[in-house]
């Protein structure tokens, strides 16, 4: 049993120029023309009037008063289909009297996260609204992006499945919703009758499937239990491609089912491509239930307009766990990175009891490039883990080149001939008149007598990085040409990108640097036997032998944190003042990883037609997350979102499979030889534990009121939580920084002298003592009071923590606290401290 993995190529500055032109293209539009504004109305939204209900995290009842019951939001069917009518109407009643005979087109009404609408006007219309008093708040809409298997092993499922009773029941009950770009419901990944063990569609889950043509009756089962589409945004931008992009929940880019699969996909999928088989794919909770809402799309990406939409209605449908493998295109502006329509559509969700779970943002590894930004928001990061596919050639004069490619090798102990594809061409063809013809695209150009049997020697450029060319069509024009195989190198002026592992049905290998393919190149030219008059070639002498790449190494030292995993400290504005607000959580699978592809998915071309795609990006490591969110949700049904977020994070590994610490790649170029040591700013609280995070011992909790309390006490920002929760921050009389939330970390933008700060812990295990220990960040004291204690089953501790400042410096250093449990539980708390400010006091 098997799941796997693969990178995305990483175009750093031309890629990035043309998401910034694309970004330019849909927001910057005339001032006199229509766009699309979010409208948030004060009174507050449906989820609001359902309030919290007071429940046991232990889900043990207790007589004794003292011990500690947390707020847990209800967990029941949202229907609220008649109030929701009923807001709609509302909604436009006021657009009615506001934009009395004009033009407009309302896509949206919101009512259970948010209580608002999404709405075509121009920018006067949008000021009439936000001058009514009903009105809260008028936001642009804005565009996101996608953020773009052995796994289970690796991360030691099968043990924490037998806990469960085995894979066959592992996250029974639990809804994961994903906000993607679809799903194909043709994939096995997704059937209901992949094990004879019973699968009820949860009570608590009111969601249903759209029916279109793509999407037809019976799409959805017992496993995907809810499928629909949201595009008013793009269908009003006149960008919306019907034939592309789908009317309906479909997957026509490949990624949606790719993430789904990997957090709840079924378990014992062969993985078959190429026609070679790589194993058997699950994914991290394959009794999971799936529901959908596509609101990406491949032409465009997206609108935060239709992902709110599609938030709104997850939780509406009773989702537990919602999943973004999707961030913002900008930080948002304003007051601070928490105010934008998303991030409080996922407030108001974990309010429902709704945990959340977010790629980072694959725009690392620069300081402060996270794109996920809320404390109520569960970020993950991308890192790799210990499987490797490595492919090599051997040259005639005995060098070795490694290169990749899931490549079949050639004949043991046979050389064959190398021929380059420039210097096999026919007599109609030349390089000047087709300055690509060596990619191999066309195999009309070409002498099938000289290549036939041989290996031929293609070039990669751009253009395949583009998808103008692809390896799929040099691999067919080796075919048509007899070649035994082809050898790819790599253009020089390619740069700045880490190439993955792509399928060959036939011999062959991609090397993936220029330093390489000059190696290469130089023992074919200097081989060559050419008349000494004309100079034409009279003799190809260069071999070489392909040793293949389907057989993968489980010998690498992982995880690391991947060179474009994005980093912290979390950036709290748009002039980048630090939030003391670790991100990303935490680390997990994202490099290389298997899982299943849609059947017209075109997001990676050269896995076009094939069911399964090896991708990378912290988009395949946020739903390994929610898959492991779901067992602990099955474990501990009444965990609210935080305190899952803490077991998660608590238990953290901070080692490598080898006992060496976590490393993480600083550089685009060479990334392996650009690495050191990862700080919680790269990783969290560290690489994802799946087995430790069922059993956590200690749990930090917070609720939707200290979050509120947190946004309140950001300087300034009374008037835009009002606007967008439509609740008052005269309500919540004691703010707090985002030091003090009840977060598993500590993370401090300035140290001024000293500061105390304090921390609650839950027992959701027996009764157990407790040591503390600590190592202090550089330039700061720590002490930690009680450094011993006994909890009992259900009971709280609070922690103090107290920093003093020894050095005044801006460089920022870390520490880490440790509790440590004489029943083997182990507690994990990273300890970051960006500006310090020591006070140095002399008597004379």
């Amino acid at each position: 049993m098997e799941s796997f993995y693969w990178v995305r190529v990483h175009l750093v500055v031309l890629l990035w120029l043309v998401m910034f032109m694309k970004s330019l293209c849909y927001e910057n539009l005339g001032a006199n023309s229509s766009d699309v504004y979010i409208v948030t109305l004060k009174q507050a939204p449906a989820v609001h009037y359902y309030g919290e209900l007071r429940s046991d995290l232990t889900g043990v009842r207790h007589a004794s008063s003292s011990r500690l019951n947390i707020h847990k939001p209800r967990n029941t069917s949202r229907t609220g289909q008649g109030y929701g009518s009923r807001i709609a109407r509302v909604h436009d009643s006021l657009l009615r009297r506001v934009l009395r005979g004009e033009k407009y087109l309302k896509l949206y009404s919101y009512h259970y996260l948010i209580n608002g609408f999404a709405v075509l006007v121009t920018p006067q219309q949008a000021d009439k609204l936000s001058r009514r008093r009903e009105v809260a708040n008028v936001v642009l809409d804005f565009s996101v992006r996608t953020a773009t298997t052995h796994t289970p092993q690796f991360l030691g499922l099968p043990r924490a499945w037998i806990q469960e009773g085995g894979f066959e029941s592992a996250g029974e009950g639990i809804v994961i919703g994903f906000v993607d770009t679809g799903i194909d419901p043709t994939h096995p990944s997704f059937a209901d009758d992949a094990s004879e063990h019973p699968y009820p569609v949860p009570p608590h889950f009111s969601g249903i499937c759209e029916v279109t043509r793509e999407f037809p009756s019976g799409s959805c089962n017992r496993k995907l239990v809810g499928a629909r589409h949201f595009a008013a945004s793009a269908i009003t931008r006149g960008i919306f491609n019907a034939t592309k992009d789908y009317a309906s929940p479909f997957d026509g880019d490949g990624h949606g089912t790719h993430t789904a699969s990997v957090a709840a996909g079924n378990h014992g999928i062969p993985v078959v491509v190429a026609g070679h088989h790589f194993g058997n794919a699950s994914g991290m909770s394959p009794h999971s239930h799936i529901a959908v809402y596509k609101a990406l799309y491949k032409s465009f990406g997206g609108f935060a307009a239709d992902v709110v939409a599609a938030i709104d209605q997850a939780a509406q449908d009773g989702v537990d766990i919602i999943s973004l493998s999707i961030t913002p295109n900008r930080r948002p502006p304003g007051i601070a990175t928490f105010f934008n329509p998303i991030d409080m559509a996922l407030l108001s969700a974990v309010k429902a009891g709704i945990f959340a779970v977010q790629a980072a943002g694959n725009t690392g590894p620069s300081p402060k490039s996270v794109f996920s930004f809320s404390p109520w928001i569960y970020t993950v990061g991308a890192a790799s883990h210990d499987r490797l596919y490595s492919n090599s050639i051997v040259l005639g004069n005995n060098v070795t080149i490694n290169g990749v490619g899931l490549a079949p090798g050639t004949d043991k102990g046979t050389m064959y001939t190398l021929i380059s594809a420039t210097d096999a061409l026919n007599n109609g063809t030349t390089v000047v008149n087709d300055m690509y013809v060596g990619e191999c695209q066309d195999s009309s150009s070409f002498n099938q007598d000289l290549i036939q049997g041989n290996l031929l020697i293609c070039s990669y450029s751009i253009r395949f990085v583009l998808g103008l060319s692809t390896i799929k069509q040099a691999l067919q024009t080796a075919k048509n040409l007899s070649a035994t195989g082809v050898v790819f190198y790599m253009d020089p002026y390619v740069i700045g990108f880490q190439l993955n592992p792509v399928p060959l049905e036939m011999p062959g290998i991609i090397i993936p640097t220029p330093e390489d393919s000059k190696v290469l190149l130089h023992y074919y030219n200097s081989s060559l036997e050419r008349d000494e008059l004309t100079k034409k070639i009279i003799k190809f002498r260069a071999v070489a032998s392909v040793s293949g790449g389907q057989k993968a190494n489980y010998s690498n030292a992982a995880p690391k944190v991947m060179y474009y995993s994005a980093r912290g400290p979390d950036p709290e504005d748009n002039f980048l003042d630090d939030a003391e607000i670790l991100k990303p959580n935490l680390v997990a699978p994202g490099n290389f990883i298997w899982a299943a592809w849609s059947s017209v998915g075109t997001d990676s071309v050269e896995f076009q037609g094939e069911n399964f795609a090896m991708m990378s990006g912290t988009s395949m490591a946020a739903p390994h997350v929610a898959g492991l969110a779901a067992l602990i949700k099955q474990t501990f049904p009444n965990f609210s979102p935080s305190a899952i977020a803490s077991a998660l994070s608590t238990t953290a590994s901070l080692h490598d499979k080898y006992g060496g610490p976590i490393m993480a790649q600083r550089a685009y170029a060479n990334p392996d030889l650009n690495q050191s040591p990862a700080t919680p700013f790269d990783m969290g609280s560290g690489f994802v534990n799946a087995t430790s995070a069922l059993n956590p011992g200690l749990i930090f909790d917070s609720s939707y009121d200290d979050y509120m309390s947190f946004l309140c006490g950001i300087n300034g920002s009374a008037p835009v939580v009002l606007n967008f929760t439509g609740q008052n921050c005269w309500v919540y009389n004691n703010t707090i920084s985002g030091a003090d939330l009840n977060l598993p970390s500590i993370t401090i933008a300035k140290l001024n002298h000293s500061k105390t700060i304090q921390r609650s812990v839950i027992n959701v295990a027996g009764n157990e003592t407790y040591t503390v220990g600590w190592t202090a960040p550089y330039g700061v004291s720590v002490k930690v009071v009680p450094m011993r204690f006994f909890i009992a089953c259900g009971e709280r501790q609070v922690l103090s923590v107290y920093l003093n400042a020894t050095t005044s410096n801006s460089v920022t250093s870390f520490g880490r606290i440790g509790i440590f449990g004489n029943q083997g539980h182990i507690v994990n708390i990273p300890l970051s401290v960006i500006v310090k400010i020591s006070y140095n006091v002399t008597t004379g």
